[in-house]
Parts: structure tokens; sequence; C-alpha cells
């Protein structure tokens, strides 16, 4: 037994101090009640009015009293299932960190020309086959909005897409309320009905507030839907600090809580105990581009932050990495995304999205998909930290072996160097005369091979052939309200 003897049992990040926390939730709960949000929902008005907040036209100004009373009602934990087999697959709670890519961007890149192109409901079936395939990626947004059918619609095609080609927890966009309800109808389908769903949710919605400090109609129906369903929901700010929100980071970040903890307040009201996710995505506007930057140092700085909020809260996380500025999968791709993924990782946020972005979030590459995967696995070693016991200091093993000896056939060896050491695929540490040989590819290349084998070979798990079917005439019906 040993005294005053602390363990870390792994690599933990932290940004703010307690205090910092205490500060930053005061400042918001002071927005809520100084300035208030807007919400342009009647419901949303009602449900805020008959909780006690001050209501002024579409403007609610929310006591304090209600974001605590929301804090301790929200779940500390949200468990997402696997959509074939009903297991729970992530535990969002804590520090568990799991990653994922994102959604509606407007272009991809083929992967078998180069190009940049429209994405469709063909490159989000290819997104969706490769996150499948990706043992570190554990769950699907859609990497694309369907643009080759009718945009009043294209949620259904989407989450259609996306369903039939994995069985990994999916995050999801909707058009509007029907859409969300058409698409919870497909997922009520597959899960079994109503309940089983609750009990076993594989989808929950994404939606965001419009910054600063509003909630669309659109935005909050999704949101009271979710919590009359009981179904997890994820409500992120997406802010720019300087553009829609101050340029000082701790306003940028007060200014952002506010609108999530606004939106955790309508979702609670409306349903006690409903499953809510907070996060965001929190960056600069570039002055020189006017871009929402994925790649800049306060980008990252603030989703650690973000992170540190959430544990603060005791609420699940949605977090973003694995993204990039760059136009292309090159070396400013790599390393933007490689520092996103490793403090993402180290910060503890759970549900990490966004996997594979360049371009600002305006394009989808599945090779920064496939790179990110092995950098996440690379992320994840470094977070297990060092295993310190009697059995890996090997004091007994050094001994035997002695000076001038050597350990590669030693059985302690063999028992422990696959569980100690990352081994990469795509990051080549070969000689120089083996690589040459091989080819001499670089990543990138190497990256591109990979994406076109998991295409050409890899099958998600079907859905029954029944389900396939009412799916698709959810997806009918759709098109058929447009008179189509």
């Amino acid at each position: 037994m040993r005294s005053n003897y602390t363990a870390n049992g792994s690599v933990h990040l932290r940004i703010l101090s307690q205090d910092q926390c205490e500060l930053l939730y005061s400042a918001a709960t002071r927005i809520l009640e100084r300035t208030g949000v807007i919400y342009h929902d009647n419901e949303a008005l009602d449900i805020m009015k008959k909780a006690g907040c001050w209501v002024d036209g579409k403007r609610v100004r929310i006591p304090s009293k209600l974001v605590d009373r929301a804090l301790l009602t929200a779940p500390r934990r949200v468990t997402l299932h696997d959509s074939r087999t009903g297991l729970p697959v992530m535990d969002l709670e804590g520090n568990n960190a799991y990653f994922g890519t994102g959604s509606d961007t407007p272009f991809f890149i083929n992967p078998y020309t180069g190009q940049r192109e429209k994405s469709s409901k063909k490159s989000v079936g290819w997104a969706c086959k490769v996150i499948d395939a990706l043992p570190n990626i554990e769950f699907v947004m859609s990497l694309g909005i369907v643009q080759d059918v009718p945009q009043a619609i294209y949620d259904r095609h989407q989450f259609e897409a996306q369903v039939l080609n994995t069985s990994k927890p999916i995050v999801t966009t909707a058009v509007d309320v029907a859409g969300f309800s058409d698409i919870i109808e497909m997922c009520e389908c597959i899960a079994g009905g109503e309940e089983e769903l609750r009990r076993h949710p594989f989808m929950t919605l994404y939606a965001e507030p419009i910054s600063p400090l509003q909630h669309a109609t659109e935005a909050a129906t999704k949101l009271l839907l979710a919590a009359h369903k009981g179904l997890p929901v994820v409500y992120t700010p997406c802010i720019m600090a300087g553009g829609t929100v101050p340029s000082t980071l701790a306003g940028a970040m007060a200014t952002g809580l506010a609108e999530s903890l606004s939106g955790l307040v309508l979702n609670q009201q409306a349903r006690e105990g409903s499953p809510f996710i907070m996060g965001g995505v929190f960056t600069v506007m570039d002055m020189s581009s006017t871009i929402f930057s994925y790649g800049a140092p306060e980008f990252n700085l603030m989703m650690s932050a973000l992170a540190d909020m959430a544990h603060f809260f005791k609420l699940p996380m949605f977090g973003t990495a694995g993204c990039t500025d760059s136009k292309i999968m090159d070396g400013q791709a790599a390393m933007e995304a490689a520092i996103s993924i490793v403090l993402s990782a180290f910060s503890g946020a759970n549900l990490i999205h966004d996997v594979g972005y360049i371009e600002y979030g305006s394009t989808a590459s599945l090779e920064l998909l496939v790179i990110s995967d092995e950098i996440i696995g690379m992320a994840r070693r470094m977070a297990r930290g060092i295993e310190v016991n009697d059995e890996t200091l090997a004091l007994d093993v050094i001994d035997e072996v002695g000076p001038g000896g050597h350990f590669l056939s030693h059985d302690h060896t063999f028992k422990w160097f696959k569980k100690e050491t990352f081994f990469p695929e795509l990051f080549d540490r070969r000689r120089y005369d083996a690589w040459k040989e091989s080819g001499g590819t670089n990543l990138t290349k190497r990256a591109n091979t990979k994406v076109k084998e998991i295409l050409e070979g890899h099958e998600p798990a079907p859905l029954p052939a029944n389900v396939r079917q009412r799916i698709s005439e959810i997806v009918a019906r759709a098109e058929g309200s447009l008179g189509i």
C-alpha cells in the first residue's frame, strides 16, 4: 500500500480552471437574463412563458434558476446503439471520445477522378461505406448534402443513403420538423417501434441556433419534437469570433454557451430528462478572407475549453476535429487535422464530428477521412498513457537479460509489444529501399488506394428487405407530397 500516490490512468488536457468555468457559466446566465434570446416559434414562446421566463414579443429573458434546473434534469450519459444489432456502442459521458464525420458539405473530392464535384446521393453512400469500414470512426454524418434530388426533401434521401450503408450510429440533419418526423419514422421501422427506438436510439438529430442568440422556427420545432419523442438531440452553436460573437475568446464562448443553454432549457421544459448533447463549432472569422476557419489555433483552443465546460455541466459534448482550411489533401490538411484530433482526444469531448472536412467545411475528402482514422488511432495510443506496475517495469526481465543483452526474443517482449505499440497502416515506417521498391508512394496516394479498396470490396451489414422497402416508401411519400 502506498500513501500520497496518485495514478494518471490516461492523458487529459484542461484549458479552463474551475474558477474560469464558474465565470463563464455566470456570464452565460447573465446574458440570458439581461440580453435574452429570440425564439421564432410560437410553441417555444408559450413553453418558455409558462416556465417563468420574461417574454417580450419573440425575445425571451431566462431566469438563471431555469438553467440550473435544466442542468439537473438532463441526463449525464447518452448511449447510442448499432442499428442492426441494437447493442450499445457509444456511451457519451465523462472523457469517452468517439469520432465521426461532418454532414452537409456541398462538394466532395471524387476519389476516382480527383475532381471537386457537387455532393450527391451516390457520394454520401460512398462516404458512409468508407466510414463503416474504418475502425476508429464510430459514428456517421453524411459528409455531403444530397443535391441530385428535390431540395425540399433531400434530408429523407440523405438519411436513406446513410442508414443503408452503415450500421454505426447516425447523427443526421433535417430540413424541417416534417423531415425529422419522417426520419424518426424510418428509425422506428428499423428499431421495431417507437418504444424500442427510445430505449435503443441509433440516431440523433443535429440542429443549430443562429448566432447571435436566436432560435429559428426550424431548429426550435425539431428540438421540441426530439423532446416529445424522448430522443437524443445535438444542439450546436456555430460561432465566429469577431463576426457573430465578440472577438475575445471569453466573450465568444459566453455567447455560444448562452445559445446552448437556452436550447437546453427549452428542451427540458418540453420534457424533463430528455437526452441533450451540448457542443458547438467555436472558431474565428478569418479577417483576411472572412472564412469560418477550421484550422485556426483559436478553434482548437475554444473547442478544448468547451469540453471543459461540458465536464463542468456534466453534459455529453459534441466536439469538432479532423478538419482543415486546406483545399486539397496536403501537408496543411494533415497537420491541422492531427492537431485538432489530438487535442480533442485529450480534452475528452464525447461525440467528435467533422472528420474528413477540407476547404473550411465546404468539401469532403475521403482521403483525409482515412488518414484521420489512423491519426485517431495514434491519438488514442497517446491518450492511453503509460501503465506503470511491477510487470511493465520489468525489473526481473532487465536483470535476466543483463548489460549488453537484447530483449527481442524474450517472452516479455512477445507478450507486451503489441499491447504497448501502435502500428500504422498508412504512415510509412519502412526503410528507404523497401519503400522505393514498393512504388515510393506518398501518404495521399496510399490513402486514395485504401478508399478505393473499401468502395470496391467492403459490404456493410444489410437491413432486412421489408425494412428497406418501408424506408423507400417513406422517401417516395415525401416526394409525392411535392407532386413528384
